[in-house]
């Protein structure tokens, strides 16, 4: 156990992290054809709205959540005035919202998916298989909740982001210090460095080509038919 155990903290995050950048790279390097999202919003336009609408929300805020809440050193939000406890409790509440927010979403979409015959008919193994893990991963945290609610001093919350700090800054991860924490957070970690794995394999590559600099775009100058123009 204890080989598995440091297997899947310490080596199996650097994989995932490495094939996630790599192949990445490689797919918009080789196969730019293949970079898309594949919306199918022909099909069952209505549900598709409702799902991607609820999931899209939730899913950008459980992001930044984790994004600032995990990798933010607690020497940094203690001096700014917010404690360690103070912290965690914000993070449950907000993180529960929009878990249950993008939960609701995902499982609109994976219904969707899965029982109209046409958009399973253009669906790839990958397409059902990526919404499914992010299903799980999605019940898998909102799990966790009650389990943080054990720990109102934040002990558990720190144990995480001092271990995903690591991770990150090429520290190496301490699968010791994990081994004392509940399952479903271990499985959680595991199975969210599982989504670095698959995603250059998956549609999920077109985040990386969020249109961000639209808001920054100059304006385009229209001409009329009449000679005239206007911005």
């Amino acid at each position: 156990m204890q080989t598995i155990q440091k297997f899947l903290f310490e080596i199996y995050p650097y994989v995932c992290l490495s094939v996630f950048l790599i192949g990445s790279w490689i797919r918009f390097d080789r196969e730019q054809y293949s970079w898309r999202s594949g919306s199918s919003q022909m099909l069952r336009a209505r549900q598709l709205r409702w799902g991607s609408n609820l999931f899209h929300v939730g899913i950008l805020a459980i992001f930044g959540g984790h994004f600032v809440g995990l990798l933010t050193p607690h020497e940094i939000y203690t001096a700014l005035g917010l404690s360690v406890e103070a912290k965690q409790l914000v993070a449950i509440v907000a993180g529960g919202v929009f878990g249950v927010v993008c939960w609701l979403g995902l499982t609109i979409l994976l219904h969707r998916r899965l029982t109209d015959p046409r958009i399973r008919a253009t669906s790839s193994t990958m397409d059902i298989a990526i919404v499914m893990l992010l299903w799980v991963q999605l019940t898998l945290g909102l799990v966790t909740i009650p389990y943080s609610l054990q720990h109102p001093d934040g002990s558990v919350m720190l144990i995480l982001s001092h271990y995903v700090q690591h991770i990150v800054t090429l520290r190496g991860g301490d699968a010791q210090a994990l081994a004392d924490i509940a399952w479903p957070y271990r499985a959680h970690l595991v199975l969210g460095f599982t989504m670095f794995l698959v995603f250059p394999f998956s549609r999920l590559v077109h985040i990386w080509s969020a249109p961000v600099g639209y808001v920054f775009r100059r304006y385009q100058v229209v001409r009329r038919r009449g000679g005239g123009r206007h911005a």
